[in-house]
């Protein structure tokens, strides 16, 4: 094998190193000092605000869209639903963040990006029995 070969391979590997090193992104921190049981991903509910109901903060998920080569690999609000589910939260409050910006679009609200996002924060909850 000659040289200017076992350099490509050499480059070639180094870059999908690289690559691979960007799929994720994720930061959680859990509160609670018990551990609960597991739920169903399907009994967790998904929020866009907090909820009237009384509740405690049991943990916080971060979560940057990931890529791999020229595709972005983006972070889902059933991810996040999921990693509630694994920690037997009740529900999980999603909140994105990130995303496209027009320099000529400043307004609140009337963005052509507004649903646009580069990550999302979930707070898993569990409710109060009263």
């Amino acid at each position: 094998m000659g040289y200017s070969r076992k350099l490509q391979i050499i480059g070639i590997s180094v870059f999908l190193l690289c690559e691979i090193g960007c799929i994720a992104d994720e930061a959680n921190r859990y509160y609670l000092k018990e551990k609960l049981p597991p739920k169903n991903v399907k009994d967790v509910e998904v929020l866009r605000e907090k909820p009237q109901r009384p509740y405690t903060v049991m943990a916080d998920f971060q979560a940057k869209n990931g890529s791999f080569l020229f595709f972005v690999i983006p972070v889902t609000s059933e991810r996040m639903q999921k990693m509630a589910a694994e920690i037997g939260a009740d529900a999980v409050i999603i909140v994105p963040t990130g995303g496209l910006y027009s320099w000529n679009e400043v307004r609140a609200g009337g963005e052509s990006h507004s649903n646009s996002y580069s990550g999302l924060v979930g707070t898993a909850i569990k409710y109060k029995t009263e």
